[in-house]
């Protein structure tokens, strides 16, 4: 989670967000190492505050939502995810690839699969619940804004591994 947390602020602290005004940082002058230190003081359950208003104040400065609708797009927007993290966290798929057998390795695909239509269904249902706040245009550009933040992050952990000493040995 720290890890992602610190993606998260490296990737987009350049980026204009808007963070409200209970923000304890400035994230967006700190240095790299400042960040790092700060987060790993941090508990847990501040880590994932921290995480959550990033992403939402993030969105809601990508989607240029109005003033008038914030909050209710951050309830809403919470909500989503929640609802996503608690579909995804039902699957725990076995990476002993090798080990496995074929019947256990197509359980675990068909199983993919059934999560990722609950993913699907879920995103369909939120939505119909975003367009209530946002125009439909917006919402397409949230999705878009997370799937670039995943890709983001990905391609940010796969620099740091190339980096790292182990992915240097010969």
């Amino acid at each position: 989670m720290k890890k992602i947390l610190l993606l998260l602020i490296a990737v987009f602290s350049g980026s204009q967000l808007s963070f409200a005004q209970e923000q304890k940082y400035d994230w967006k002058n700190m240095k790299p190492e400042q960040r790092k230190e700060v987060i790993q003081k941090m508990s847990p359950q501040e880590k994932m505050s921290l995480l959550k208003q990033f992403r939402e104040n993030m969105m809601v400065s990508e989607l240029d939502v109005p003033q008038t609708d914030q909050q209710e797009f951050k309830t809403l927007y919470a909500e989503y995810q929640e609802k996503q993290n608690s579909i995804k966290s039902r699957f725990k798929p076995s990476e002993d690839y090798e080990n496995m057998s074929d019947e256990e390795a197509k359980r675990q695909l068909n199983e993919s699969f059934d999560i990722g239509q609950q993913l699907l269904d879920n995103r369909k249902i939120y939505a119909q619940k975003f367009m209530k706040v946002l125009k439909p245009q917006q919402v397409l550009q949230m999705y878009q804004t997370e799937g670039k933040m995943r890709s983001k992050i990905l391609d940010k952990k796969q620099d740091g591994r190339s980096n790292s000493p182990q992915s240097r040995r010969p």
